[in-house]
């Protein structure tokens, strides 16, 4: 830690402690990291707690000074774990206690109990398992998530905020008869703008020679977890359907997960396995995403996706499905086009579409990097959630 920093700590700073499931490569994680960092560039002394294991981007911040724990949760009801959050909690001389999504906000408000802390704020990174997921998805909505979400409800009795990241899932969030309107507060998230540079025909050269690819192939890819709220079956299937008007394409799929086997069996059967590269867990998105030429979401669900604000920053056109708060970043006809969920024909159209404008595709693209510079900056997240914090 520089003098200088040690010095405004000493003067103005508070002590916020994060707490997190992990910090495994995701959305979420990714704007805990950044934020982190800008409170600590404000001066102020952070720590990260993970309720499970602390994850593959904890040394990013421990390599840069900032302590990451773990309270290694067993399944079901851990009070060993409990234990461990509270002695973290207190050891830090928390003021500020930042959690985030459901199971950490009951974890740790139970784990604190008594101890002296200025705020409790949550963050909820989805849209959770509201009602109108659940009319949307009921196969995916279990009675664990019932009872997650009543234990929740319970512990925002303790919470002073809770920060939605998108104005939709607030208006969801306020029809919760156990959340108090005055407690919410919509917070969209931020990213690092300045580390995505805008999609190029260098960078665009170099990632085809990266892949293998034919330097005129058009490539539209997508990053995320490999999991159903992302629906990449669908992707696939309007993918083929592109192939067949524009045959010099490639999808490119990166991010790692549990469907992965699933969807290359997917691939396979729709005659377009040699076309759909699975690129896996990486950690260079700044440098794949700016070789795309489009960038493609068939989400189910979103909350205020930073996979978007990243292609934006990237100067990437987008087709994504209108959930969530996807609307409130991908604005139809200006930086990309906005499909309904579970509808392939209509996928497949719009990214034809865009494949086949690139004078309208590119202005598109820099729409989007416009918008995102102005509006998508981590540091003007960090400082209305300073607001909430009260400092």
């Amino acid at each position: 830690m520089s003098e200088k920093v040690i010095h405004r700590e000493s003067r103005s700073g508070v002590n916020i402690t994060h707490f997190v499931e992990t910090l495994n490569r995701g959305g979420l994680e990714r704007v805990v990291i950044d934020l982190v960092r800008a409170q600590r560039d404000e001066g102020h002394r952070c720590q990260v707690v993970c309720l499970f294991e602390c994850g593959s981007l904890a040394a990013e911040l421990t390599d840069w000074g900032v302590p990451v724990v773990s309270c290694d949760k067993r399944s079901g009801l851990d009070l060993r774990a409990i234990l461990r959050a509270r002695r973290f909690i207190r050891r830090h001389d928390t003021q500020v206690l930042h959690t985030h999504n459901a199971i950490s906000n009951y974890y740790s408000v139970l784990a604190s109990r008594g101890l002296r802390l200025r705020r409790v704020v949550n963050t909820r990174h989805g849209m959770g398992a509201t009602r109108a997921v659940a009319q949307r998805d009921s196969h995916s909505y279990s009675w664990r998530d019932n009872r997650l979400e009543w234990l929740y409800g319970k512990s925002i009795k303790f919470t002073d905020f809770v920060a939605t990241v998108c104005e939709t899932a607030l208006r969801e969030f306020a029809q919760r008869p156990d959340i108090p309107a005055q407690k919410l507060v919509a917070i969209p998230n931020g990213i690092r703008v300045d580390k995505f540079q805008p999609a190029s025909a260098e960078s665009r050269q170099r990632l085809r020679i990266a892949l293998g690819l034919p330097q005129d192939i058009q490539m539209a890819g997508f990053v995320g977890r490999l999991t159903w709220a992302k629906d990449h079956a669908t992707l696939i299937r309007a993918f083929r359907k592109v192939r067949e008007q524009l045959p010099e394409t490639a999808l490119v799929l990166i991010g790692d997960g549990p469907l992965k086997a699933e969807l290359i069996d997917l691939a396979i059967a729709e005659g377009i396995a040699d076309r759909v590269l699975f690129l896996g867990d990486r950690s260079d998105i700044p440098e794949l995403l700016p070789g795309l030429d489009l960038f493609v979401m068939s989400s189910v669900t979103e909350g205020y996706s930073i996979a978007l604000l990243e292609a934006c920053a990237s100067g990437l056109p987008i087709v994504a499905t209108n959930v969530g708060g996807n609307a409130e970043i991908v604005r139809d006809g200006v930086n990309g086009k906005l499909v309904d969920e579970r509808a392939p024909v209509e996928l497949a159209q719009a990214m034809v579409a865009l494949l086949a404008d690139g004078e309208g595709a590119g202005a598109m693209g820099r729409a989007g990097r416009e918008w995102v510079l102005e509006q998508g900056s981590f540091r003007t997240m960090a400082r209305r959630y300073a607001r909430i914090y009260g400092i």
